[in-house]
């Protein structure tokens, strides 16, 4: 059979016609027979699904086998035919087909003390909800696809599939009938039959297509990402498994939770992300027939991206389209599936090369992607597959940086986990040690961004598992990297305590952040020295709140002095900033536990400000977004300080100190609200700080003093502030 093109006037006449062959084909219960349903109005598809369901899966009400002549009882209802809604988050047809199977399987029939029985037969399949993908990240659409092309194996190996005993209808649209065309040919070229309904399309929402998406993203910058929570990323995306060259990205941390006193907390102590992936140019491009064109197409962007004034990147573009025409070449003389998956593998290695040389935009990391996929689709038996598969996870989980919205991103990183996982199925830590310990690596560090989405425990128990297996099969072979794993270790356990177990966990975190201080020299690796340093500080801050608080704030307080040394205004200002930040709040919670003598507390408060102060100083000469911080809360942390040692009945300090104190701390209230948007709940926190702060100007230093107060306050905010002093 073949497409069924119509303009038929009669689309009721039409479509009856094309429904009884359907249901003819379906009923006779064939072997290995794959149908393709194309219908664009989703109506007219649920009622004919629904009909061929109806009609065939109990073809007799509720007894569907009719009992032999030697078997008295009839056998209880078993379909013929089962519908199945395709799986969004894992669009794969054949394993649904197969769970379905596992889960409900065919009943043996007169089974007696002499006669083992025999099964029902398998029944057939049709999917539907294919249309759905369309609203789905590119990911999940490239996958689907993927499976596609693998299907092809699946009904050359019987073995492999038991739905290929019997038939299988898939519902698609016309859009994705053109994409299976293009994109899995192996997978077109295995139809039984093709069966077009007539109907208009059902208008959809969010309907973009791949390329639509593809053009509106341009680059993946690597250098300047947003930073929260841990103060600075060691760990970095390693591409190769051969020669080590890193491509380096940050992570976005949740934000540490806000601390019930009015001083913010530090921020957290932040992880070395390592992921690893291994490897192994322009004329006037002709006709490629025997190459997707989905891949063709995405090449070309590529290459009209580029810059031709360079003459490395004309030389590029010329190796790129020789390397495509040799591949068309090889689909035409139908060469060996294992030459042809080498030549794919090649092209892969030529775009993640561009990658790790830092043009990750979405066009090189897709085209890397299918080149990989089409490698493993010709030889899954390759040596290179683990690989491969592991560059694969890196790419999507290189991908979670580019989409606007976290749905994608969580789905690129599930993506990214699940070839992660299929490589470790491949090899084991005695025959492919290395391979294997840089997946496990990067299986951690996935899993760690994936706790950024769902299941934080779960999640960062799994990311503390594989760093541990990292650990142990390392064990001071690399020390550098095995210090970095340690690293990564700690940063994990301390995002497991925000969680559960915090005490327990901050525990294990200073202990492994402590392993990795012995690997680092400060005057070799002067830079991550500081960093485990400040992680190590926020670590004991973070346990101050659940054991011994002055023993674990004075032991911040030398680790974040000590990151200082290195951490300066002169070679990572932001860095030092955001320590000075940490710095400033454990001194303000010193000062203010219970057993701090009045001498101390007045001391630690002074330490804070000069803390506080070369923070804000500094900040301001760096752009906002380089900040990992709040830097309008540091204002108003700041004006706290001020305020206690203003105010504080204990310490000492006359009437110039006390008004010296209070204008410092108007002077931050104001600088924070004025950065903040009046919607903002931090906005009145702030409002209410400088009321408090009028006040205290009247109750110090009396009339004077308030007016005094009132001639800083900008005009716009008096009428808002009369009322409530």
């Amino acid at each position: 059979m073949s497409v069924n093109e119509t303009t038929h006037s009669d689309k009721f006449v039409w479509n009856r016609q094309v429904y009884n062959r359907l249901k003819l084909a379906l009923s006779l219960g064939l072997r290995r027979q794959f149908f393709l349903a194309i219908c664009d109005d989703l109506n007219l598809r649920n009622q004919v699904a629904a009909r061929l369901h109806s009609t065939l899966a109990y073809p007799v009400g509720q007894v569907l086998y009719q009992p032999s002549e030697a078997q008295e009882d009839s056998t209880p209802a078993y379909p013929r035919l089962v519908t199945l809604r395709l799986n969004l988050s894992d669009p794969n047809p054949i394993a649904q087909i197969n769970q379905w199977l596992l889960n409900y399987p065919p009943p043996i029939v007169g089974a007696s003390k002499d006669s083992p029985g025999k099964s029902l037969p398998i029944p057939g399949f049709q999917i539907v909800g294919v249309e759905q993908l369309t609203r789905q990240p590119v990911a999940i659409q490239r996958l689907f696809l993927h499976y596609l092309r693998l299907t092809e194996q699946h009904l050359s190996s019987p073995e492999s599939s038991r739905f290929l005993e019997s038939s299988l209808l898939l519902w698609v649209p016309r859009p994705w009938l053109y994409a299976i065309q293009q994109s899995a040919p192996q997978f077109w070229r295995c139809r039984t039959g093709v069966f077009v309904f007539a109907g208009e399309p059902t208008p959809t929402t969010n309907n973009r297509s791949s390329q639509e998406r593809l053009s509106s993203y341009k680059s993946l910058d690597l250098g300047s990402l947003d930073q929260s929570g841990l103060e600075e990323s060691l760990s970095q995306l390693d591409f190769d498994f051969q020669s080590q060259s890193p491509v380096n990205r940050g992570q976005k941390i949740p934000e540490t939770p806000v601390s019930t006193s009015e001083i913010l907390m530090p921020e957290a102590p932040q992880e070395e992300q390592t992921h690893q992936v291994s490897v192994s140019e322009t004329r006037s491009q002709p006709e490629l027939t025997h190459i997707s064109k989905e891949l063709t197409e995405l090449i070309q962007t590529t290459i009209n991206n580029i810059d031709p004034a360079i003459a490395q990147n004309r030389d590029e573009s010329v190796q790129v389209q020789q390397l495509l025409e040799e591949i068309d070449g090889l689909h035409l003389k139908q060469a060996l599936p294992e030459t042809i998956a080498a030549a794919y593998h090649r092209l892969g290695n030529l775009y993640r090369l561009r990658i790790e040389q830092g043009q990750a935009n979405l066009e090189n990391m897709m085209v890397a992607i299918l080149a990989y996929q089409e490698a493993i689709t010709y030889d899954e038996t390759s040596p290179h597959v683990p690989d491969i598969l592991n560059d694969l996870g890196t790419l999507y989980w290189m991908l979670y940086r580019t989409p606007p919205n976290s749905e994608e991103g969580q789905s690129y990183i599930e993506q990214g986990i699940e070839f992660y996982q299929l490589a470790l199925k491949l090899i084991s830590p005695e025959t492919h040690s290395e391979t294997y310990i840089r997946v496990q690596n990067n299986l951690g560090t996935a899993y760690g961004d994936l706790a950024r989405f769902k299941n934080p425990v779960k999640n960062w128990q799994l990311a503390i598992a594989a760093y541990t297996e990292v650990v142990r099969l390392r064990n001071n072979m690399e020390p550098l990297k095995y210090a970095a794993t340690q690293n990564n270790l700690g940063t994990a356990y301390w995002h497991l305590a925000q969680h559960t177990q915090s005490a327990e966990n901050l525990h294990k975190a200073i202990a492994a952040y402590s392993l990795a201080l012995n690997y680092y020299h400060p005057e070799q690796e002067p830079l991550k020295y500081g960093m485990i340093q400040n992680n190590i500080g926020t670590a004991h801050w973070n346990l101050a709140q659940y054991d011994h608080p002055t023993e674990h704030l004075r032991l911040a307080v030398q680790a974040y002095a000590e990151a200082l040394k290195y951490r300066t205004p002169a070679n990572v200002p932001a860095a030092c900033a955001a320590t000075q930040n940490n710095l400033g709040t454990a001194y303000w919670q010193l000062a203010n536990q219970p057993q701090t003598t009045k001498e101390e507390r007045q001391q630690f408060l002074i330490l804070c400000v000069k803390a506080y102060e070369e923070c804000t100083t500094l900040a301001h000469s760096l752009n906002e977004e380089s900040l990992s911080f709040d830097i309008f809360a540091t204002h108003n942390n700041l004006g706290l300080a001020h305020y206690q040692l203003a105010t504080d009945q204990y310490l000492n300090g006359d009437k110039a100190s006390r008004s010296q104190h209070l204008e410092a701390a108007l002077e931050n209230h104001l600088q924070a609200l004025n950065g903040l948007n009046k919607q903002q709940e931090s906005y009145q926190t702030t409002f209410t700080y400088i009321v408090k702060t009028i006040r205290a100007f009247h109750n110090e230093l009396g009339i004077k003093g308030q007016n005094l107060a009132l001639s800083k306050i900008p005009g716009h905010l008096l009428s808002e502030i009369m009322p409530k002093l």
